[in-house]
């Protein structure tokens, strides 16, 4: 499956998530803030980032920035998590470079279904170029 780099400072919802999603057959990379998430997608190039946007040393919203200002990782995927549910919310995530964006407490089919979206979406521009 994919190779998914969960950005979660959270250890409860990093742990909670990341097996689910080791269950589903995907590889799960870790990172506990916003800099160490911009540093290993660097290393690692995942398929996908799900970025918590509530991040220590840097925020969720300046990390995806920082992602898509990068020839390196501007293409890779990434999910915005988040409990902040604000009319706006999902506008500023957006506008900071994120694919998509889910909601806390995850429900997990519906973040899945967002997931193979991308993935499926990520596959078909490859093939493309």
């Amino acid at each position: 499956m994919a190779k998914i780099l969960l950005v979660e400072d959270n250890e409860m919802n990093r742990d909670m998530l990341s097996r689910r999603l080791e269950r589903k057959g995907h590889e799960i990379l870790i990172a506990v803030d916003g800099e160490q998430g911009v540093t290993l997608a660097g290393s690692e190039h995942p398929d996908l980032i799900l970025m918590d946007m509530s991040l220590p040393v840097i925020d969720g919203w300046e990390a995806t920035r920082r992602l898509k200002a990068r020839s390196d990782t501007q293409t890779i995927p990434v999910i915005a998590l988040t409990a902040h549910a604000m009319a706006g919310d999902r506008d500023k995530c957006l506008e900071a470079g994120c694919d998509d964006y889910d909601t806390k407490p995850i429900d997990l089919a519906r973040l899945l279904s967002k997931i193979e979206a991308l993935l499926s979406n990520k596959i078909q521009t490859m093939t493309n170029c």
